[in-house]
């Protein structure tokens, strides 16, 4: 029944005993005193423990026999979706927000206990009523992946879609996306849409719009008053600067990651400060204007995923390159040590992916700092079998860019010479 969902033997005769459904707030005593309501558990749970959300918005099992008291403080009451559409105020910017899934789309899944992406694009705008205060958002969902899920065909519909809209009188589009393969997605944005007139923003949550702890609203505000307030372009994350509700950090979609498993502030700028800062009372920018490119918009909106990423690390198999390359992959960034190096048992292998025409990139393990390989010996000969050093570029964002080149540059010579070539930022001093 809906209202024990994931509840069985004890655990379901403890809450009929007690007269207490999913839903209802309650405060149970224990080692102390824990007030909170109680929510479904996962399928497949054991039937020893009761879990019970704390106000905090963090959720905590309790075993039932150290329950020495129950007390119900009310029961639930049926929520209903918001359905009505949000006025247009006159005056105000005109913004598309595209929902593609992901966390901060996503409400808890009460069979499994796990997150689920069901919220549409029309709900996130009408759960965050300040947005209409600031910009009148049109809402679109292009489909609901989890960011896992999302392949590299996500990125072209994306990019297509957004292609479409290049001259309209939107200010700016947001992207409600999952934030662990996000950055990857703004990357090809960055280079498939490179000189597209308005800014594109791609915003995520670490905890779903439905948890007290969300991150969702504050995230989505800021990129709404970052689109409002500033005449820019280019491709942007927008999300938490650290665990506060204070402010939201705007990060080039070229130099950003995800460092951070579940903390709100995951996401780092790497080598720089955020681009901006945004907070409720005013816009800190860092970068200078002349960083802002306003180059003229020619979309290439193609790429090709026959490219790999190799992390080195001792006791690599050179074999394994071979098969890279008998399997028709056309690019291999690898990330290797320091300032660049991969070990010299893979150099007769690196050899022959080299003289296949194989594009061959060298970014760095290093979260910070960029590959010189000049420096010693080792790195020295990996240029001479072909490898190009990626400066300071981000290995993932070297990944999609090798496929981005490929996919647009069919000449091996072309590819290595746009890799080099600073398109959106991806390369910095």
């Amino acid at each position: 029944m809906s209202e024990y969902r994931g509840y069985k033997g004890n655990s379901l005769e403890f809450l009929k005993q007690n007269q207490i459904t999913v839903g209802d707030t309650v405060k149970l005593l224990a080692d102390i005193t824990y007030s909170g309501i109680i929510m479904p558990r996962y399928e497949h749970s054991d039937d020893k423990h009761v879990v019970l959300k704390l106000k905090s918005g963090y959720n905590i099992g309790l075993e039932i026999s150290k329950i020495e008291k129950v007390e119900k403080q009310h029961v639930t009451e049926k929520i209903f979706e918001i359905n009505e559409k949000t006025e247009k105020v006159e005056g105000l910017p005109k913004i598309l927000l595209l929902s593609t899934g992901g966390t901060i789309a996503s409400k808890i899944d009460y069979r499994t206990g796990a997150v689920t992406p069901v919220l549409t694009a029309e709900e996130l705008n009408a759960s965050v009523p300040e947005l209409s205060k600031i910009a009148n958002v049109e809402t679109e969902v292009l489909f609901s992946e989890y960011s896992e899920n999302i392949m590299p065909q996500h990125w072209l519909k994306i990019a297509e879609r957004i292609k479409k809209i290049t001259k309209t009188d939107y200010a700016g589009i947001i992207i409600a996306h999952g934030t662990d393969t996000m950055h990857y997605t703004s990357s090809f944005l960055s280079f498939a849409l490179s000189g597209f007139p308005i800014p594109i923003v791609l915003v995520g949550s670490q905890r779903s719009s439905d948890r007290a702890s969300s991150d969702a609203a504050l995230n989505l505000i800021g990129a709404t008053k970052f689109i409002k307030e500033n005449n820019s372009n280019g491709v942007y994350i927008v999300m938490h600067q650290d665990e506060n509700d204070d402010s939201v950090a705007c990060h080039l979609g070229t130099r950003v990651r995800k460092n951070h498993t579940s903390k709100r502030g995951a996401f780092e700028t790497i080598g720089d400060v955020p681009a901006l800062i945004i907070s409720e009372k005013q816009i800190q920018k860092n970068m200078s204007k002349s960083y802002f490119k306003k180059d003229e918009f020619q979309p290439r909106i193609n790429l090709d995923s026959k490219v790999a990423l190799v992390k080195y690390h001792p006791g690599f198999d050179p074999s394994l390159l071979n098969q890279i390359v008998e399997m028709g992959y056309k690019g291999i960034i690898f990330e290797g040590t320091g300032l660049g190096h991969i070990g010299k048992v893979m150099y007769e292998n690196v050899k022959k992916a080299n003289e296949k025409g194989i594009f061959l990139g060298m970014t760095s393990q290093c979260i910070d700092g960029r590959v010189r390989m000049t420096v010693y010996e080792s790195g020295r000969d990996l240029l001479d079998l072909g490898i190009i050093p990626l400066e300071n570029m981000i290995p993932e964002v070297a990944l999609v860019k090798a496929m981005w080149a490929i996919g647009n540059f069919q000449n091996i010579e072309e590819v290595k010479k746009i890799m080099l070539q600073d398109i959106a930022s991806e390369l910095t001093n």
